[in-house]
């Protein structure tokens, strides 16, 4: 799974893991499952229909739109989820950290002919396997991505961070804190973070700051990582 940078438009630096090309295909699977239920639904409902040849044809017609348009409807309704992108917890967003909007949508939809239909999706893998960023065709023209949302349960995920050995702290006034206090520091800052909502990173990082009772400069994503940072440096040599 690649890690990759990206800067909001408020100037917040963060971290996303683009999803690997085995979980995209196997999304791209789940969804052609439930297209092909979608049809056997259909031609179930046609054989209980008698109606003329015309009749039938127009049946096909208008309910082989939501085939033709599946990708675009569910990413735009289920903010970049199709259904088996939600099984596989993998998801359509810009690359500045906002959310994708129809526009992007609709243009990942229309080359998903040259980079999925038309090479049966070689020129999709060569392309997100060569990009950095995980973004096949229609992501570069759209300036999209897919990420994975699931969390690696490691150290990052708990109270305790890793430290290096020559590592500098700058708050000391972090020892007025609790592990409460920075466990619920972290937690708000992963969840704003999964849900792109970076102005409750900034009211956080004022928050706490208040609560230190410092002015920071650094900015808001930088420095509470500065803040959980310290609280361990100091922690593990108390």
């Amino acid at each position: 799974m690649k890690e990759f940078q990206i800067k909001t438009a408020q100037n917040i630096n963060i971290h996303q893991n683009a999803a690997n090309v085995g979980t995209r295909i196997l999304a791209y699977l789940l969804d052609g499952c439930f297209i092909v239920l979608f049809v056997i639904l259909m031609l179930f409902l046609v054989s209980k229909v008698k109606g003329e040849g015309s009749f039938n044809y127009l049946f096909f017609a208008v309910l082989g739109l939501p085939i033709l348009l599946y990708h675009l409807l569910f990413e735009s309704l289920m903010d970049g989820q199709s259904p088996g992108k939600m099984i596989m917890q993998i998801r359509v967003v810009k690359l500045d950290g906002s959310k994708a909007g129809l526009g992007d949508f609709l243009i990942r939809w229309l080359l998903r002919i040259l980079d999925i239909s038309a090479t049966s999706g070689g020129l999709a893998i060569l392309s997100i396997l060569i990009s950095g960023k995980g973004q096949r065709i229609g992501d570069l023209a759209a300036g999209t991505t897919v990420i994975s949302e699931k969390f690696v349960t490691n150290l990052q995920n708990t109270l305790l961070v890793e430290i290096p050995e020559d590592y500098i702290p700058k708050y000391p006034q972090v020892l007025s804190l609790t592990d409460k206090q920075v466990q619920d520091i972290k937690q708000i800052k992963n969840e704003a973070l999964k849900s792109g909502d970076f102005g409750l990173i900034q009211k956080l990082a004022n928050k706490t700051a208040q609560l230190l009772q410092i002015t920071y400069e650094e900015k808001s994503m930088a420095f509470l990582e500065q803040v959980i940072k310290d609280y361990n440096y100091y922690s593990q040599r108390g």
